[in-house]
């Protein structure tokens, strides 16, 4: 637990070039406090312990200006930058190293018992209030520019912008 927290806190001083030291990001991130209070919840979804988790899913937003589900899925080495905002829906999955900054949406498109919001995987950025429905995928290193709305899925490598979101590089 604690090797994944000091692997948080690097992640989030390596992305963040504002970040003056290690204690400042521990103490002072709103996003990662939420990933970390996301983990605990996650692992309360799992064991069933389902209401417990909704209420310490529902504290961390209160604390941090971020909504995760308790049964989304995140990554390693995932930072959520300045976070106010962030949402992310109970189908989603963030794969490793990816970076969000605030107001960033991953919602779902329909209110079928499925799979209903994005996949990002490994090494996505998505810039600030960019909202991303669906059962979609963010392949691997793509980018979402600030205030995109994408509703279709996305190549790796890709970069993308607008509402809705095209493929701009």
């Amino acid at each position: 637990m604690f090797g994944r927290m000091r692997e948080d806190v690097r992640a989030m001083a390596e992305r963040d070039p504002a970040a003056k030291s290690a204690l400042e990001v521990f103490l002072c991130y709103p996003g990662l406090h939420a990933l970390w209070m996301h983990r605990l919840a996650h692992q309360l979804w799992r064991g069933n312990w389902r209401l417990l988790a909704r209420v310490l899913s529902q504290l961390a937003r209160f604390l941090t200006g971020v909504e995760i589900h308790p049964a989304a899925r995140i990554g390693r080495r995932v930072t959520i930058d300045h976070g106010m905002g962030v949402v992310i829906g109970e189908t989603a999955i963030v794969g490793e190293d990816v970076h969000l900054y605030h107001g960033v949406t991953l919602g779902g498109a329909t209110n079928e018992p499925v799979k209903r919001h994005p996949t990002l995987e490994d090494g996505v950025l998505v810039g600030a209030n960019a909202t991303l429905l669906g059962d979609i995928t963010i392949g691997d290193e793509a980018t979402v520019g600030a205030g995109s709305v994408v509703t279709d899925s996305v190549e790796p490598g890709a970069t993308v912008a607008g509402v809705p979101a095209r493929r701009v590089d």
